[in-house]
Formats: C-alpha cells, sequence, structure tokens
C-alpha cells in the first residue's frame, strides 16, 4: 500500500471540470512524475488531464485521448497513474463500470493506480475537508484506501486556490477533450490554467 499525496494543481483541475459541467459526469486521467520500475512506496498526482463531459463510453474516442495523454506525458516526464470521475448524481460519489473499467486498464500498466471519486455531496470550494474518495486496487475489488496515506501537503492553501479560480470563472476555460475535438486548437493540457495555479498557489504560500 503506498501514500497518495494529490496536488494542488491536480485537485483544483478536477473540481473546475465537474463545475464546468455540473449536471453532467466528468473524467480525466490523473498524471505523477515518471518513476523506474512498475511500483513505488509513495506517489504524487501532479497533475490531471480532463477527459470527457458527453462521450464516456466512446472507446474510440478515447484511444485517442489515451494514445496523445501518453506521448505528452512521456515528454514531460510524466506517467499515466490513475483515473477521476465526478458523477452527475449528486447522491452518487460510487465509481461505475465505465469508472472501473478504465481503471484496471491503467493498473495493468502501473500496478498502484488510483481511482479518485469526486465526492458531489461535499462540493464546494469551501470544503473543509477534501471532498473525494481514492480507490486502490485490492486482487480483482477496488476499495477505499484508508484516509491515513492519502496527504495533502496544504489543503487549506489548495482550497484558497480552488476558491480564487471559482470566483473568477476559470471553470469555463478549462478544456475537456471534448472541446479539443470539436476544435483542436484549444490547449487539453490546460497550460494557462496551470500557470495560473501555480501563481496563486505561490501568492498563498507567502512566494513572490
Amino acid at each position: 500500500m503506498c501514500e497518495v499525496e494529490i496536488s494542488a494543481q491536480a485537485y483544483v483541475k478536477m473540481h473546475l471540470h465537474a463545475a464546468q459541467y455540473p449536471h453532467c459526469t466528468v473524467n480525466g486521467i490523473l498524471l505523477a512524475e515518471r518513476c523506474i520500475g512498475g511500483r513505488m512506496d509513495w506517489l504524487c498526482v501532479t497533475d490531471c488531464i480532463p477527459l470527457f463531459h458527453n462521450s464516456l463510453s466512446l472507446s474510440v474516442m478515447l484511444e485517442v485521448a489515451l494514445n496523445q495523454i501518453e506521448m505528452w506525458s512521456l515528454h514531460k516526464q510524466q506517467m499515466i497513474v490513475g483515473y477521476y470521475q465526478a458523477n452527475s448524481s449528486l447522491r452518487d460519489s460510487s465509481p461505475n463500470a465505465h469508472a472501473l473499467k478504465i481503471v484496471a486498464r491503467i493498473s495493468e500498466y502501473f500496478k498502484d493506480a488510483v481511482l479518485v471519486m469526486l465526492d458531489n455531496r461535499r462540493f464546494s470550494a469551501d470544503c473543509e475537508i477534501p471532498p473525494v474518495a481514492v480507490f486502490e486496487r485490492r486482487d480483482s475489488h477496488w476499495i477505499p484506501k484508508d484516509k491515513n496515506v492519502i496527504m495533502w501537503k496544504d489543503w487549506d492553501g489548495t482550497r484558497q486556490v480552488c476558491k480564487a479560480l471559482m470566483v473568477l470563472k476559470f471553470y469555463r476555460l478549462l478544456v475537456d477533450f471534448d472541446s479539443h475535438l470539436d476544435d483542436i486548437r484549444r490547449d487539453w493540457a490546460n497550460e494557462d490554467i496551470n500557470n495560473k495555479i501555480l501563481e496563486l498557489t505561490c501568492s498563498v504560500n507567502g512566494h513572490a
């Protein structure tokens, strides 16, 4: 069982994706710095790539997205380590068959892959406790990870950054693969948002 840390950049982008399409199920891929070998004792989720809000079940589009993310992450010295999803129903934060299928596929290549489900019932920029559930694979089942091994470097700071971007309506600027496939000029890596998150994180932490 490895410890998992979720960075501000990864969480805030997940939050913005769900906020952009509040009545849709949204999903995406989790990234971490590339490691040698297939396992690690500590996993820091450094980024996420938003996938879909309309076409979750279209396998062809998923293959296109995964191939592009894999090539891009290799260039960035990162690797695919998991999957996230926020369901459309306010009362449903359980992984469905589609989520389990995708994360199971990822775990074939990375044994410590994680599944992050956003908890819609606690979903707000002011949430004092991170509104996520993290799952890991045990044998053939996906079960919630021990909360004691899920780390947040600075949850209060992450929450402040998230709130600031929500006030600025940055969720309108977030690009997922659905949007990218409609207009390939749009950046699914969301580098502008990444830079803004870094800027606000430095400000919150008191760095120039």
